[in-house]
């Protein structure tokens, strides 16, 4: 097991599917009081595989995001949900995929990281899993599903989308990785992005860990979290390895947003869209939260 040090970090997004014009302030208070109680954990020696899973759980159940609660029906009229976690120290991971009508899909692939010798369920098998687990079910999908702040019903038919992420390194120096998403808004039925995809939606380490939001198709084709993390044990700086992956998905006509921490506890939060929620904090800085550029 690593030695214990002093220093922690810790980066949320809350999607890049921010659009200018529109108010995040509702979203941006959201972070900074779910920030501040992760840092409060990590400061006490929380490990960052818990931190990463409490914090996506709470962005997926108060609805103000594309993830968890906050998710639209497919084209099939039904929500199908997506969630990946990592351990950096381990690499153990665990991954949902269209998975319907569960409170919180990272909780649910958590257990599909440690209750089973698979990395992804989906569809029907990750229902069953989630049942004879007794993860929480949303027992009314037709009063729990809620538009997230930022999205209107204009949005349901233009393909909105928004993920969410937490990035963490403890007190140990260990690292972890967590994505969760509803999709793009009015996606075909049995559509996965990247969010659930080990790789390119979701990556840890011993050096670096990453979360993608953005257009799926397109991080899945530049390479995604993996690619940067690549990238960044090579020598390549931070971010350079961020924005090499960030221009990759621009040339491919899409957009994204990355965050990232590393083991020396550098930051990364840049983003090629409109805008991209966000929060970060470390032992070393204080806490920022954004959904545009900064002034």
């Amino acid at each position: 097991m690593p030695d214990k040090n002093s220093n922690w970090a810790l980066v949320l997004h809350g999607g890049a599917g921010a659009v200018a014009g529109r108010d995040y302030a509702e979203t941006e208070a959201h972070l900074a009081e779910l920030a501040s109680l992760c840092r409060e954990r990590l400061a006490a020696d929380g490990k960052a595989l818990d931190v990463v899973e409490f914090a996506v759980a709470e962005l997926e159940s108060c609805g103000l995001y594309v993830a968890g609660r906050g998710s639209a029906p497919n084209s099939a009229g039904h929500v199908e949900l997506d969630a990946s976690i990592m351990d950096g120290a381990t690499r153990e991971a665990g991954a949902v995929a269209a998975l319907q009508d569960f409170a919180n899909p990272v909780c649910v692939a958590r257990g599909v990281m440690e209750k089973t010798p698979h990395v992804m369920l989906a569809g029907t098998g990750a229902v069953e899993f989630a049942r004879e687990h007794a993860f929480e079910e949303i027992e009314d999908p037709s009063s729990y599903y809620t538009l997230p702040v930022g999205v209107t019903s204009d949005d349901v038919s233009d393909i909105a989308h928004g993920t969410v992420g937490a990035v963490a390194m403890d007190t140990t120096g260990g690292l972890a990785a967590a994505t969760s998403t509803g999709g793009t808004f009015g996606k075909l039925h049995g559509r996965i992005g990247d969010t659930p995809l080990i790789g390119p939606g979701t990556w840890a380490d011993d050096h670096i860990a990453v979360s993608c939001t953005g257009i799926g198709e397109h991080i899945i084709r530049a390479g995604g979290a993996s690619s940067i993390a690549f990238r960044y044990k090579s020598g390549v700086s931070l971010d350079d390895a961020v924005q090499e992956m960030l221009d990759e998905v621009k040339r491919l006509g899409g957009d994204a947003g990355v965050i990232a921490v590393t083991r020396a506890g550098e930051i990364a939060m840049p983003y090629n869209s409109e805008g991209m929620k966000r929060a970060s904090v470390s032992s070393a800085s204080d806490l920022k939260v954004l959904t545009f550029a900064e002034d």
